[in-house]
Order: structure tokens, then C-alpha cells, then sequence
């Protein structure tokens, strides 16, 4: 690898990281990453990111120019680059398309598009959310190995960069929940401390435990925390009495 490539590849994850770290929106860095590597490559090309989740494979963020049909047609039969990739977990490439006889239902797909080269590599963001980065070009020979090198790389940072993305998503989420949970009224706002006294745990937690509950008994979290009140409440009035 030379210097010059390395500074390259060096600026290439700066971008990445300045693009993806300071998002709280996974759709939005996606885009970002997808915009990022789509820059791979000399002339035209495009980039998708494929994610499979517990409703199985989807397009998460693609570029703009890509056929829904060529991003879709891999995913009923599961026979295209990017399943392959995600299925290999290793790169994925077909320089000339037209010379390559692997995945014909989805290949005459993407020649129609005008995509005429492919390199696809897998991204692992955690252990519930996996995919592939792919990248499109329409010009056969244009994945160099340094590309492809570089792709794995980008790809590799990605997941964890999109890792941290996820997480403070989650974390968000819960914050709003907590939020309009005691927005509910002083019943619930009750019942969450008195977990967090039971449990020593954050008020967070407690309210993850509340509505756990609910939904293993399928009753409102209102209906949940007002029993755990009057609980507590009928159990400290009874060791008041003498």
C-alpha cells in the first residue's frame, strides 16, 4: 500500500466518522455512509446499504438512481451480491457483470439499470442488526483491489460507528417513553420510584420493568403502576398499625 493511498484511506474514515458521529438518527447516518461510499469509485456509481433485521433483508438507504427493482429482486430469492455477502460475511465482486453468470434473475436487473460492475461487502452493526454495503458502477474494471480494500475498511467502521448511532437512538427512545410515562400522571411517576427504591435502579429501568409487566399481563401501564401504589400503600399502612 502506498503512502499516498493511505492517506487516502485515512481521509476517507475522517469523513465517515465526522459524518456518522455526531448523528442520533440511524436512516440519516446510513445516508451519510451511503453517500460516502459512493465516492469510491471514479465515474458513476451508486451505493445501498442492505439490513436484516427481524422482519428480514432490506434497502436501509440507497442512492438516488437505483431501480427499487434492482435493490428488491435479491431479497425474494435471496441470489444477489448482497445476500451473498452477508451470507459469506467475506467481499463480494463481478468487475463485468456482462461476463458473469451468477445471479442471473437479479444480473438482468441490474444490466437493464445500466450497472454494469458490483462489490458488495458485509457490515456488521450488533448482534440483532447485519448487513451489506454495495456498491454499483457502470463501468466494468472500475474495483481496483485498493477499492475493494478500501470498501472492506469503510465498511468495518461503519458498523461500529453505526453501532454507537443505534445505541443513542435506544437510549433516546427510552428517555421519550420515560418522559410521557410521567406525563401520565402522578401514579406512574410513583410507581417508577418505588422501583427504583425496590431495585436500586435508574428510573429508566424501572420503567422498562413497569412495562414489561403491563405487557405480560396485557393491561395498561396506568392499570400496572397504580396497583404496585396501592400495594406498597396498603402494606405500609399495615405496619403502622400497632
Amino acid at each position: 500500500m502506498t503512502e499516498l493511498h493511505t492517506v487516502e484511506i485515512a481521509a476517507v474514515l475522517r469523513q465517515l466518522t465526522a459524518r456518522l458521529i455526531a448523528s442520533d438518527d440511524l436512516d440519516e447516518a446510513l445516508e451519510d455512509l451511503v453517500e460516502t461510499a459512493a465516492d469510491l469509485v471514479e465515474g458513476a456509481s451508486w451505493c445501498a446499504v442492505t439490513l436484516v433485521r427481524s422482519g428480514g433483508p432490506s434497502t436501509a438507504a440507497a442512492s438516488s438512481g437505483l431501480p427499487e427493482s434492482l435493490l428488491d429482486s435479491q431479497y425474494g430469492s435471496g441470489a444477489g451480491p448482497s445476500m451473498e455477502a452477508i451470507r459469506a460475511r467475506d467481499l463480494v465482486l463481478s468487475d463485468d457483470l456482462a461476463a458473469d453468470s451468477r445471479w442471473p434473475q437479479w444480473r438482468s436487473h441490474a444490466l437493464a439499470a445500466g450497472v454494469k460492475a458490483v462489490l458488495a461487502v458485509p457490515v456488521d452493526i450488533d448482534e440483532h442488526v447485519i448487513g451489506a454495503l454495495t456498491v454499483y458502477t457502470a463501468e466494468p474494471g472500475s474495483f481496483t483491489s485498493d477499492v475493494g480494500l478500501t470498501a472492506m475498511l469503510v465498511a468495518e467502521h461503519a458498523g461500529l460507528l453505526l453501532s454507537a448511532v443505534l445505541d443513542r437512538g435506544r437510549r433516546a427512545d427510552v428517555h421519550a417513553e420515560l418522559t410521557e410515562a410521567l406525563a401520565d400522571g402522578e401514579t406512574v411517576n410513583r410507581a417508577v420510584g418505588i422501583m427504583m427504591v425496590q431495585r436500586a435502579c435508574s428510573a429508566e429501568a424501572a420503567l422498562d420493568v413497569l412495562r414489561s409487566t403491563a405487557r405480560r399481563l396485557d393491561l395498561p401501564l396506568t392499570t400496572v403502576a397504580g396497583r404496585l401504589v396501592q400495594t406498597v400503600e396498603r402494606r405500609v399502612s399495615h405496619d403502622r398499625q400497632p
